[in-house]
């Protein structure tokens, strides 16, 4: 090629130099133990997708505490269990070269209702902290993105498609904005702005949110959001065949743009194009979750433009399994001679 997209260029987050601009996007694959301690694989897959150095990985969703979770498998950040394991893997990371951070993930109304509650609130904000302070720092993640997207319990509070409150947390912009921003302030006042992520989807239509014009909703939390200048804002966007004049996040762009040691991710259904379209037109960096799964050296693959492999559905959940199959035991690309250069 007569010239190297962006995608394959340099970009400083928070206090972390990367190397390149592809990031494991957060993928649950319910591989822990049943007491949510992480599988024994989960070294060597994430050091694997950090083979590439200076490569950023955000991890998969991890509960916070004992009742944010709901589902099984799922790895938790609650106990010393967990962060012995979690050790093990960010460990393993940095020995790659590459960085890591963990998503703090909260079910809400998924599993349990009665978290939604006025009298949890402040509790829920405070279990955040503690177990962000406490457990994912000592843990060795180089910082922490809050999930804030896919229906989950932050979203819920945002979105007024399940945010149905009449008292301070809900019936407007502001309000419905209050609890998500009272985390994010509450994680950086534990771990620093530089080492706190957010996550939002202002287009998802998961677990059956979707606004009708969420532009208003999440301009104005995104500009709130920017004046902690975060590590960076990570958007799912819609899918590439879905993105319209009216419909991107282009919106959250132009408010973030600007943002000193900040950045934007992109994620949801990118190709090796229309990655190398997007961080060449518009900046930022993208996320990349099923192509992956089964392509452990996607930056290389991505660079060399080599053959991808398509994976096998069948494997992506498979609950319980504390093997390597489907999970830990994908090659690297027969190119790259099992040896990862630098980008």
């Amino acid at each position: 090629m007569s010239s190297i997209s962006a995608l394959f260029s340099p970009i400083r987050i928070g206090n972390i130099g990367l190397q390149h601009r592809v990031v494991l996007a957060p993928l649950t694959r319910l591989r822990a133990h049943a007491n949510h301690v992480p599988s024994p694989q989960a070294p060597a897959y994430y050091s694997q997708r950090g083979s590439t150095p200076g490569t950023l990985l955000v991890t998969e969703a991890t509960f916070i505490s004992q009742k944010a979770g709901g589902y099984d498998n799922v790895p938790g950040i609650y106990t010393d269990a967990h962060v012995e394991e979690w050790k093990k893997v960010t460990e393993a990371v940095h020995e790659k070269g590459s960085f890591i951070f963990l998503q703090l993930w909260a079910l809400g109304r998924a599993a349990e209702t009665a978290v939604l509650a006025k009298r949890t609130i402040a509790p829920t904000i405070r279990c955040h902290v503690y177990y962000c302070r406490k457990n994912a720092i000592r843990a060795g993640f180089d910082g922490v993105e809050i999930h804030g997207a896919n229906g989950y319990l932050i979203d819920q509070f945002i979105q007024d498609v399940t945010n149905q409150r009449t008292d301070e947390y809900g019936g407007s912009i502001e309000n419905r904005a209050k609890f998500a921003l009272e985390v994010t302030d509450a994680v950086v006042e534990a771990v620093g702005a530089e080492k706190t992520a957010f996550r939002i989807s202002p287009w998802g239509v998961f677990s059956g949110m979707g606004m009708a014009d969420p532009k208003p909703q999440f301009s104005y939390l995104v500009e709130r959001l920017r004046k902690h200048k975060l590590a960076y804002i990570h958007v799912v966007e819609p899918m590439p065949a879905e993105i319209t004049a009216d419909k991107n996040s282009d919106f959250i762009r132009d408010i973030w743009d600007g943002v000193e040691g900040s950045a934007f991710i992109s994620t949801n259904g990118h190709t090796r194009n229309s990655a190398i379209e997007t961080v060449d037109k518009k900046g930022g960096l993208v996320g990349f979750g099923r192509l992956f799964m089964p392509n452990p050296d996607l930056p290389f693959r991505l660079l060399k433009n080599t053959a991808l492999e398509r994976g096998d559905q069948a494997t992506w959940y498979m609950a319980g399994n504390l093997t390597p199959t489907g999970y830990s035991d994908w090659p690297y690309a027969p190119e790259n001679d099992q040896q990862i250069s630098r980008l």
